[in-house]
């Protein structure tokens, strides 16, 4: 199953993508549907229901993000031994964490904005883990039960800010329009193995990353378990797992970043593609 959202930021309607890829609107059967959004019961009533007997959305909308506003937006840093090792990094030992601030929450179609004094922002194609219930100390093995499912997510990123300014990374990673999710919600039935996914970026059209989520250091299972020792997990919150080689940054004898202008398209495997333009701030 599907699930989107539809319409104006911040007013956007739950909608669900049928087989030949037309959006049906949930308006009417939610009103029937029981149980917290996201919740295991939520998704398994919705998933009973024929598309072909929603309404089918007949003008067209904008698509935001695949769910509403998180509590939580987690990005994993260096996740990925590839990416680690063309930013000079080391391997972590445990998981890196970062907030990304809400500010930064958008769709995965809407404009990318490079702030003002922006001379390196850069692109990060993600799998992004959505989290369906509540979740404190869970351990590896349950990890799974609290996911809803999946979805792409391209972690935005001003390299000079996240590592020349000081301080933490949210500087670099948290900038207006940095957090484009989606465009689907892909329930986790679909995804069987989150560990066998390809992920990539194209930059006008450049194939700049393509790598697969059988490579990250920490999987899923392991995030989920470890962020909530740290953090409570809550539906829809997201957790950013990493990204593989090819960021701008990586690139060499010289980094490229973004500048306005540009189309960035991000995709995972069975999640969906992104595609947003780039715009001066």
């Amino acid at each position: 199953m599907k699930l989107l959202r539809y319409g104006e930021a911040g007013d956007e309607k739950w909608g669900l993508l049928d087989s030949e890829r037309r959006i049906r609107t949930l308006d009417d059967a939610l009103v029937h549907v029981k149980g917290d959004t996201l919740s295991p019961e939520w998704l398994g009533q919705l998933q009973q229901l024929n598309p072909e007997t929603l309404p089918l959305l007949k003008t067209e909308r904008r698509v935001g993000a695949c769910v509403p506003r998180p509590l939580n937006f987690i990005g994993v840093g260096l996740n990925y031994a590839d990416h680690a090792a063309e930013t000079g990094g080391k391997i972590p030992q445990e998981p890196i964490l970062f907030l990304k601030s809400l500010s930064c929450f958008s769709g995965p179609y809407d404009d990318i904005i490079i702030p003002a004094g922006s001379a390196s922002t850069d692109w990060e194609v993600e799998l992004g883990v959505v989290i369906g219930s509540r979740a404190k100390n869970v351990t590896e093995d349950e990890a799974l039960q609290y996911v809803a499912g999946y979805c792409v997510v391209n972690d935005v990123s001003e390299r000079e800010f996240q590592t020349k300014r000081g301080g933490q990374w949210d500087k670099g990673k948290g900038c207006d329009s940095f957090g484009p999710v989606g465009p689907y919600l892909v329930s986790k039935d679909e995804v069987p193995d989150p560990q066998n996914l390809t992920l990539w970026t194209e930059i006008d059209g450049v194939r700049r990353q393509n790598g697969t989520t059988s490579n990250m250091i920490f999987g899923v299972k392991y995030l989920v378990s470890y962020i909530s020792q740290f953090i409570t997990l809550h539906p829809g919150d997201i957790i950013a797992t990493g990204t593989p080689a090819g960021v701008g940054m990586g690139i060499k004898p010289s980094p490229i970043f973004l500048r306005p202008g540009q189309e960035v398209r991000v995709g995972v495997q069975g999640l969906g593609e992104q595609k947003c333009r780039t715009v001066g701030g």
